[in-house]
């Protein structure tokens, strides 16, 4: 095989297998904090948590860091402290590496350095803390969050289905705008009945008993080029996770990477007639 065309096809599946300097996000319609603190299925909300944080922090000890303004949502009724259910999964606050969790409001995350963090960590809005403004501050800083995942930076974010304070009232942030590949969700609030897993879900980790027994808020009704984690009894997505670049976009699919490959091909095949 000509040498040139063998190392180009090299590079193309070394490009399209490796997630080197890339992030990973873990995003869901279960308020696995609100069950990990209250009812249910809390042992399965808690794995789902950490399993969910263990792949997206990929090995990375640095802190996570917690967005949460305040317990407003509360009055609603149907919320807890996310901050509970992070503690009952095993985190403690705390500056250090480890299972370590630092709390930032929606003012200090506008200016917040988040390359010394490991993973963010978004409540549920349904369920969760995850006020409008925290919302807003998230999708603020959409283009910085981006650079931080392909920095090698995690994200967890839990379900958003609107119900949150400040209570509907006037123009609400976009649910999951801070990925705007993902502004394809929809409120969808289910008795977790007859959810399973796919194989790559299986691959995090979890059991098909982790995502039973509990409530979720929203589905996904397309994927953004990201991995399937689970599905609801009528097949619609309930989680999504990615390992790898991403951008305003999304990420790149398979098909995306082959047709890279096949370019590649194709333009060592035409350097070798012209040059023959």
């Amino acid at each position: 095989m000509n040498k040139t065309l063998l190392f180009l096809l090299l590079v193309a599946v070394v490009v399209w297998t490796s997630p080197a300097f890339a992030g990973s996000i873990f995003v869901s319609g279960h308020d696995a904090d609100f069950h990990a603190n209250v009812g249910g299925n809390a042992v399965g909300a808690q794995n789902i948590i950490n399993k969910a944080l263990d792949y997206t922090r990929d090995g990375n000890t640095a802190p996570i860091l917690l967005l949460k303004s305040n317990t407003s949502n509360i009055a609603l009724g149907d919320h807890v402290d996310s901050e509970v259910g992070l503690t009952n999964s095993g985190y403690s606050a705390g500056n250090t590496s480890g299972m370590h969790y630092v709390k930032v409001d929606a003012a200090t995350f506008a200016t917040t350095t988040l390359s010394n963090y490991s993973a963010i960590f978004v409540p549920s809005d349904h369920g969760g803390t995850l006020t409008g403004d925290d919302l807003k501050a998230l999708n603020a800083r959409s283009a910085d969050l981006i650079s931080y995942l392909n920095g090698g930076g995690g994200l967890v974010a839990f379900a958003e289905d609107g119900f949150r304070q400040p209570a509907l009232i006037g123009p609400q942030p976009s649910n999951f705008g801070f990925l705007p590949f993902l502004a394809v969700s929809a409120p969808l609030s289910e008795f977790e009945n007859g959810n399973t897993l796919t194989p790559f879900g299986v691959s995090l980790g979890l059991t098909n008993s982790d995502i039973n027994g509990n409530y979720s808020h929203n589905i996904f009704t397309a994927t953004g080029g990201m991995n399937v984690v689970d599905v609801d009894a009528g097949g619609e997505i309930l989680s999504l996770a990615w390992r790898g670049t991403i951008s305003v976009h999304g990420v790149p699919e398979p098909a995306t990477m082959l047709l890279l490959c096949l370019g590649l091909v194709g333009v060592a095949g035409l350097r070798r007639k012209f040059s023959s």
